[in-house]
């Protein structure tokens, strides 16, 4: 089970509410796209949090209107301020608790697309996993989709932030010769999830929640939208060093940045190998919010990874990048890292087939997030004085 609570701690979730007010334009025949267009009010649930944040930017920057929910007026007043440029493109509306019936009902009014990202993230054992991490992601999901099919027929994309939790099956362990796929899904049962430990629970709600949103839209009656799920691993990439501070740093962040403080004296062990940059899971949904659904009812489901890593492979890009780091003790030597045992792979080439997405690689990620972390330390005055910038 450590296994599982490592891999669920470095999986990115989202926050939460907003408002609007457009008319849906008409896509011309002949290209493969959805019928959303530029300029058009998009809905973005959990707007606050890390990838979401991202999915944000690159809405905007694309030409989208945004409408963002949130779970406080401050959230909103917070992403107004930066993005002060965009004013006339946002809007907020409160949503305190997503699983509450009717929670989305106003959100959804007045724009032609969703994306989804607001979903509970919770690892400790509460006693009542349903209470906690089932019911919240599940009804969580059922509750914007009833709310589009109620209130907005003018809905015609919908994407959802689902995750690798999803994918991966738990009982296989490392499962060496595997390769997953969007083919591939989580086997666990909401029985089975509604006593087991919270990081256990927490993989099962994003498969369950995902699993009632397929089943959802396979009902006729749904609506006139189509759905596109996202199934990203480990999420890392550049902070916001204009909203993030050292004290609450997202889990996947936190992750890195003890390979670079002094927390971890010896390279630690990978418990989780699959990984993708937060930029790419943004565009990753982009793209699919614009991409033609799939005929009969084919699922849309994108795992977005441009393959593994390991511990080591991070220390030793720092080590390469930041050699101060190594030098002060403040990164492990991958020199006397064990070595990584054999383990699954990951296939992401659909999304590179057709989101045409362009991976970034780890070195890349890795040395903006280090390059990040340490202006962040720089900020708040906590860089170590034997380690210079």
């Amino acid at each position: 089970m450590e296994t599982v609570t490592k891999a669920v701690r470095d999986t990115v979730g989202a926050l939460t509410g907003s408002q609007t007010d457009s008319k849906p334009q008409q896509q011309s025949a002949g290209v493969a796209k959805s019928k959303i267009t530029k300029n058009d009010w998009i809905l973005l649930t959990g707007a606050s949090g890390f990838v979401a944040g991202h999915v944000l930017v690159a809405l905007l920057k694309a030409g989208y209107k945004v409408k963002c929910t949130v779970r406080s007026n401050e959230k909103a007043t917070k992403i107004r301020s930066l993005y002060r440029q965009y004013a006339s493109a946002l809007d907020f509306v409160i949503v305190k608790d997503i699983a509450e019936t009717g929670a989305f009902d106003e959100a959804v009014k007045g724009v032609t697309g969703v994306i989804h990202t607001a979903s509970p993230f919770v690892m400790e054992n509460t006693g009542d996993n349903r209470k906690t991490l089932l019911e919240p992601a599940i009804q969580g999901t059922l509750n914007i989709l009833n709310s589009i099919k109620t209130y907005n027929p003018d809905v015609s994309r919908v994407v959802v932030t689902s995750s690798f939790a999803s994918v991966l099956d738990l009982s296989k362990g490392d499962w060496v010769g595997h390769t997953y796929t969007e083919r591939d899904w989580n086997p666990v049962t909401y029985d089975e999830a509604a006593f087991a430990d919270g990081a256990f629970a927490y993989c099962a709600s994003k498969s369950l929640a995902e699993k009632a949103a397929w089943n959802f839209v396979k009902d006729p009656s749904h609506g006139n939208f189509s759905l596109a799920t996202i199934c990203p691993p480990m999420v890392y990439g550049p902070v916001d060093t204009e909203t993030m501070s050292l004290s609450a740093l997202n889990t996947s962040t936190a992750d890195i940045y003890r390979l670079m403080n002094g927390s971890e004296k010896k390279v630690p062990n990978t418990l989780f190998y699959a990984w993708v940059d937060v930029r790419d899971v943004a565009m990753a949904h982009v793209r699919a919010l614009e991409a033609a659904p799939k005929p009969n009812g084919v699922e849309d489901r994108f795992l977005t990874t441009p393959g593994v890593f390991s511990y080591k492979e991070i220390c030793e890009i720092i080590a390469r990048r930041f050699p101060h780091l190594v030098e002060a003790g403040l990164t492990p030597d991958p020199k006397e890292a064990d070595e990584v045992p054999p383990h699954y792979n990951v296939d992401g080439s659909k999304s590179v087939l057709e989101l045409q997405l362009a991976y970034k690689s780890l070195e890349t990620s890795m040395v903006d997030t280090v390059e990040s972390l340490l202006k962040l330390e720089k900020q708040e005055g906590k860089a170590q004085a034997n380690v210079t910038v």
